[in-house]
């Protein structure tokens, strides 16, 4: 019903000011990083013709991130956030001006995608835990989950209308895909304008220690939490398996249903309106029901991957990748919330960087995964990628039982 105060409520974190310019930035940020995705993957395949070529395009984000992340977590617990903010976007906006500029002169090579890429992991790694920890601080515990699940709306609202606008544009004659990197430049300055007028995002206290020391006492903090150590694993291994088949849509629209870059656009929409639609659905999911529905959106994840593997045609394969979207959305909101509710304030930057590894994880597998599909076959790669995740997520909900019964004993002989 119109005007329900439940319904109200799922957009309650957007009423404050600060929280508002942090969620509109990131939607730019997020913007600027689809269209170029789109556009970068297009353009290896076009280079190259080859699904290797796409996952060495994704392992140059994964090498860039086994670095920058853990750089970024301890920064994010250091630094003034809204520096770090500014800074990584401006980058963002040099890497795609120069890339187009590469395009329309003639000089790109397949190289250049490579590097891009690499850049692109190595500012992604360092913002999103400093954008992440931001958000913890501007928003109270309580609203903390509604805020985390509006951030990631507005991420997968950007899947919507970025790739759907790449692939439009790409297919322009007269703007190509160096108009799609000039588009994601002006989309990185206005994240950049947004983030200059945000809280400094000062640390919560001051280190004397240097930042190595930093990085291992957040490594020693996670591994002493039980819970936070097994998010970590089950996120690794579901990222790395259940995220790559992003790197090649190109490959599976051209090459097994003979479309082109609208209907490759058209696919990654339809995977965001999914996410879209989850991300609101579960805006309001009480702190109790984290952990049984993340749990649950691993598993639909992996069956949902292999049913894409083996859609037929085009039209069920849209309707899949709608759940994947949708599952994929859920794991990540509900997994940021889980993590950030259980650690300290003071180490949020870190274990969140820690947690983001899985990314890069994603990133370094790709290329593997590439060779294995032009090796054994697409479908079949990406089927067993699907059961990899399904697998992943009852050991963790097994793991997670274990947990739960040492917590029980203990608290039980501590009561006689």
């Amino acid at each position: 019903m119109a005007g329900d105060p439940a319904d109200m409520r799922r957009f309650e974190s957007l009423e404050q000011p600060e929280f508002r310019r942090l969620w509109w930035g990131g939607l730019f940020v997020f913007l600027a990083m689809q269209t170029q995705q789109i556009a970068r993957s297009w353009l290896a395949y076009e280079l190259t013709g080859t699904n290797t070529a796409l996952g060495g395009v994704l392992i140059g984000f994964g090498i860039a991130g086994l670095i920058a992340i853990p750089t970024g977590g301890v920064l994010a617990d250091r630094v003034n956030k809204r520096t770090i903010l500014v800074s990584t976007q401006l980058i963002n906006t040099f890497v795609a001006v120069s890339i187009a500029v590469a395009i329309e002169t003639g000089a790109l090579r397949y190289w250049m995608i490579v590097v891009a890429s690499v850049i692109g992991g190595s500012t992604i790694s360092i913002l999103a835990p400093a954008r992440m920890a931001m958000t913890a601080e501007i928003i109270d515990r309580e609203r903390l989950t509604n805020a985390i699940m509006l951030g990631q709306m507005s991420a997968q609202a950007s899947r919507v209308v970025g790739p759907a606008v790449a692939g439009f544009l790409i297919g322009v004659s007269f703007v190509g895909a160096e108009g799609v990197y000039y588009l994601s430049a002006l989309l990185s300055l206005f994240a950049v304008g947004l983030s200059m007028v945000l809280p400094l995002g000062a640390p919560q206290r001051r280190s004397d220690r240097s930042p190595i020391e930093d990085l291992r006492e957040g490594i020693r903090y996670t591994r002493g939490n039980p819970e936070l150590v097994r998010l970590l694993v089950a996120s690794l291994l579901i990222v790395m398996f259940g995220f790559a088949y992003q790197a090649f849509l190109p490959s599976m629209v051209a090459d097994l249903f003979g479309r082109g870059a609208g209907s490759l656009g058209a696919m990654t929409t339809v995977g965001a309106v999914g996410a879209v639609l989850m991300s609101i659905v579960l805006a309001n999911t009480p702190r109790e029901r984290l952990t049984d529905l993340q749990g649950q959106a691993a598993f639909v994840l992996g069956v949902t991957i292999a049913l894409f593997a083996i859609a037929p045609t085009y039209g069920l394969a849209l309707a899949a990748m709608a759940l994947i979207g949708a599952a994929t959305s859920a794991f990540q909101s509900l997994n940021g919330s889980l993590i950030l509710s259980i650690a300290d304030m003071a180490y949020h930057g870190r274990v969140q960087s820690l947690i983001m590894l899985s990314f890069s994880a994603f990133g370094l597998a790709a290329l593997p995964f590439g060779m294995l599909a032009d090796a054994v076959g697409l479908r079949e790669t990406m089927a067993g990628m699907g059961a990899v995740v399904c697998i992943t997520a009852v050991h963790s909900h097994l793991w997670r039982r274990r947990i739960e019964a040492a917590k029980l004993a203990s608290s039980t002989l501590g009561t006689l």
